[in-house]
């Protein structure tokens, strides 16, 4: 269903511009329709027997779950897809960014058919933690006992902590916090490097990976370092193609004095960023597609060649489905500090609005996603339309689109600063009555911004049909 095509960036808290946590990535689907939702789940008693439909995957889910949000796929049929939200305890989970494991590697551990999967990992993990490091070890030692189908890369985070969690082979893992003043960028491939296993504090991973390893001959290490992406990684060609120019990109928008190649496979995991940053730095780089370089497909006024432009799998591409920036805030009240920024649609063109998680509902259209396409009644089909009227005319309308998204942006930035002035006063359901109606007002005034774009757009391109005749056009 979805197969390595997620771009993924976490930001530690003195990374960013305002003390905030964010983990934030690109949902992109195998092909261009994969209608999504963004949705509450409430709190409950969990006592069910669990089965994926989307891989007969099993387990019995008991316990006391909390409130949480999620991006689930509309049609349920082949699974749940949940994706990724922030709980009632602002811990936020992000899952998953699909990897690959080295064949030798498979050899010995293989993936589990049944396993634990992307569709899965949400639901089974978000409702019964309280910590980022307790969402990592309750899905790592899961994951240890039921195996996993996939190689993936987990984010959690809360309001302290951001962590990465990623597996490899059947049944092996090991999670990486990434350092306060740091960022990370992560593509389709592995990207843990070093695992330092005197330091808990900073690394967690599967029961016996290091004798998994040794056993097997699986490190070619020559100073004794236990690198995760060399190990269990695959490091191809296509990786240096597909994978590692995304790294790139992101690592020079915030870096910009380090000169990489875009093709090398070993630009480190973390860096500290030049400058602060902030959500609006995180939109910028997912919805980027290599802007200001030769390599952009987008843009045929560049400097690159035909070649050079189609070279690198771009961040906003068509496959672009839904995307979140979950920001857990310090300098506001717990009550109000969980945001998730949801972008549905081309990313390049359409905004991210800015949701607060301590909420009762979600706005109504953002909870609607029929097959038919229907822009009025849902946001998934009300972006996807927008990306159709824009493409055809990239270069016509871009200017207009992109001062369109500053608008959005600026808009959500100001709604923020009005909600929490007039919220964080207010108490139990009273405040989250407040938020989920505040959150219905700002959906509402960007949606009716989107509309009056694509009238726009749409009046245009009438105006502009090469197929107009007057009388005596053939005279």
């Amino acid at each position: 269903m979805k197969k390595d095509n997620c771009t993924a960036i976490l930001v530690g808290k003195d990374a960013s511009i305002d003390g905030s946590t964010m983990i934030a990535r690109d949902e992109d689907g195998y092909g261009g329709i994969n209608e999504k939702l963004f949705v509450v789940n409430k709190a409950r008693h969990y006592d069910e027997d669990y089965v994926s439909k989307y891989n007969g995957f099993k387990m019995h889910l008991e316990g006391d779950g909390c409130k949480w949000t999620a991006a689930p796929t509309a049609d349920d049929s082949e699974g749940r897809w949940d994706e990724q939200g922030i709980n009632e305890y602002n811990v936020a989970m992000s899952a998953t960014e699909t990897e690959a494991t080295n064949a030798r590697c498979l050899g010995h551990d293989p993936l589990v058919a049944d396993g634990i999967n992307e569709d899965s990992m949400v639901y089974i993990t978000l409702p019964f933690v309280k910590t980022a490091r307790e969402g990592v070890k309750r899905l790592g030692r899961l994951i240890e006992k039921y195996g996993t189908g996939e190689s993936n890369g987990i984010a959690f985070s809360d309001n302290k902590e951001v962590w990465y969690l990623e597996t490899g082979a059947g049944h092996q893992w090991v999670a990486a916090r990434i350092p306060d003043n740091s960022y990370a960028i992560c593509p389709n491939i592995m990207v843990i490097q070093d695992v330092d296993f005197s330091d808990p504090d900073n690394f967690m991973w599967s029961e016996g990976i290091q004798e998994f390893v040794e056993k097997n001959h699986l490190n070619n290490s020559t100073d004794g370092s236990f690198s995760f992406r060399d190990i269990f990684g695959t490091k191809d060609e296509a990786d240096a193609f597909y994978n590692t120019p995304r790294t790139w990109y992101g690592q020079k928008l915030f870096n910009p004095s380090i000169e990489q190649d875009p093709t090398s496979q070993e630009m480190p995991f973390t860096r500290v960023p030049e400058k602060k940053i902030g959500v609006e730095d995180v939109q910028k780089f997912l919805t980027s597609h290599y802007n200001g370089t030769p390599y952009d497909p987008m843009d045929t006024f560049s400097s690159g060649s035909e070649k050079e432009q189609k070279m690198f799998r771009s961040i906003a591409l068509d496959r672009n489905q839904e995307s979140s920036i979950l920001q857990i805030r310090n300098d506001v009240p717990a009550k109000i500090a969980g945001v998730q920024w949801v972008n549905f649609g081309f990313y390049a063109y359409s905004p991210y609005v800015p949701f607060y998680t301590n909420i009762e509902d979600t706005p109504l259209n953002y909870k609607v996603a029929e097959h038919t396409v229907d822009p009025d009644s849902s946001a998934y089909w009300l972006y996807k339309t927008l990306q159709v009227i824009v493409e055809p005319r990239y270069h016509q309308y871009i200017y207009e689109v992109n001062a369109y998204r500053d608008d959005c942006q600026s808009y959500g930035i100001g709604r923020i600063d009005e909600i929490d002035e007039k919220a964080k006063d207010l108490e139990g359901t009273e405040l989250i009555n407040y938020l989920t109606n505040a959150n219905d007002a700002t959906a509402g005034v960007i949606t009716k911004k989107t509309k009056t774009l694509m009238s726009n757009l749409v009046r245009q391109a009438l105006n502009s049909s090469k197929y107009q005749f007057e009388r005596g056009d053939n005279l």
